[in-house]
């Protein structure tokens, strides 16, 4: 099969376009036939060898956190494992795989059964894939970790970008008032995605622009000492949750306003559910550009050089499959 793969850690020209052996599917494992992976910036920050404390991989390694695909095959027990919910082979489905894993960017590619939910039927199989990691992200801030409420008001700071998109549709959709930070060239996404405000990040300060909120969610990579401005934003008891995770929410404990750092988590459930706001049409999979398997070197040189447009970029495999 083809896949990219980078046999030592560096910039974008390590990822080879090349031959390599197709996977064959273990115990309590899934054989995905790849439609389509996507670009997330952590992506690039294990190729360049940035995460080997925090996300230790094997060499050589293919990129690749979310997929869409078709079940190809089975390892065994796999079938029917909980939170499978009835899925078979040649059924259509997406995941968000294990970050230490091999991931999606070939033909073919091996996936824990139970991370995996079946695909959205209102979108592309390939266009699929830029939904698992952005969206859970997204709903994990708000719901697990900032328990966002109907009534309440959230600023998102960073929404021009894919999180952001689903974050504000989420926020919107859960009766909060949401407002969002975006550059001019964002705006109008932003607005359409749901935001009764949107601020100017590249002319006007963030913390002096707003009313007291009850929760920010930072997805900038911003400056410790803009991070910590945000919080003199936020009501007592509010909270700050964080996705830079390099930088450390921070907190203001005199009032009660709590930083929590997010990790992102696999969840098939929370997955299938965001298939099925999908598939009413309460949430946009939205994708700013597709691009070819082969063309992946070129993608994360793109990113390494800022020029990746806002929104999800969606790396085509089988556009079929």
């Amino acid at each position: 099969m083809k896949a990219v793969r980078f046999h030592e850690y560096g910039d974008p020209s390590v990822l080879r376009y090349e031959d390599a052996e197709q996977p064959v599917p273990g115990p309590g494992q899934a054989l995905i036939r790849v439609a389509a992976t996507s670009f997330n910036g952590v992506d690039g920050n294990i190729r360049a060898g940035f995460m080997q404390e925090a996300i230790p991989v094997t060499l050589p390694h293919t990129p690749g956190l979310d997929v869409s695909g078709t079940i190809a095959a089975f390892g065994e027990g796999a079938g029917g494992v909980d939170g499978l919910k009835g899925l078979k082979v040649g059924d259509q489905v997406v995941g968000f795989l294990p970050m230490t894993d091999d991931g999606a960017a070939a033909e073919y590619v091996v996936v824990p059964a139970d991370i995996l939910a079946p695909a959205p039927t209102s979108v592309a199989s390939a266009d699929a894939a830029a939904l698992p990691a952005v969206g859970l992200t997204a709903w994990q801030a708000l719901f697990d970790h900032a328990k966002l409420t109907a009534g309440q008001r959230v600023l998102v700071n960073g929404a021009g970008g894919a999180v952001g998109g689903y974050a504000v549709q989420l926020a919107k959709a859960a009766g909060a008032y949401v407002i969002a930070t975006a550059s001019p060239r964002s705006r109008d996404r932003v607005q359409a995605a749901g935001a009764d405000e949107v601020i100017d990040h590249t002319s006007t300060a963030v913390d002096a622009a707003t009313a007291p909120v009850d929760v920010v969610l930072n997805l900038a990579p911003i400056e410790p000492a803009q991070l910590a401005a945000l919080l003199e934003v936020i009501r007592p008891g509010g909270v700050l949750v964080n996705t830079t995770v390099w930088m450390p929410a921070p907190s203001d404990e005199e009032r009660g306003v709590r930083g929590i750092d997010l990790f992102v988590r696999s969840d098939a459930q929370q997955l299938a559910h965001l298939v099925e706001l999908a598939d009413r049409g309460e949430l946009r999979i939205e994708v700013a550009r597709r691009v070819p398997l082969a063309d992946l070197s070129a993608l994360h040189a793109d990113a390494a050089a800022g020029n990746l447009p806002g929104g999800k970029i969606v790396v085509v495999v089988n556009p079929g499959a």
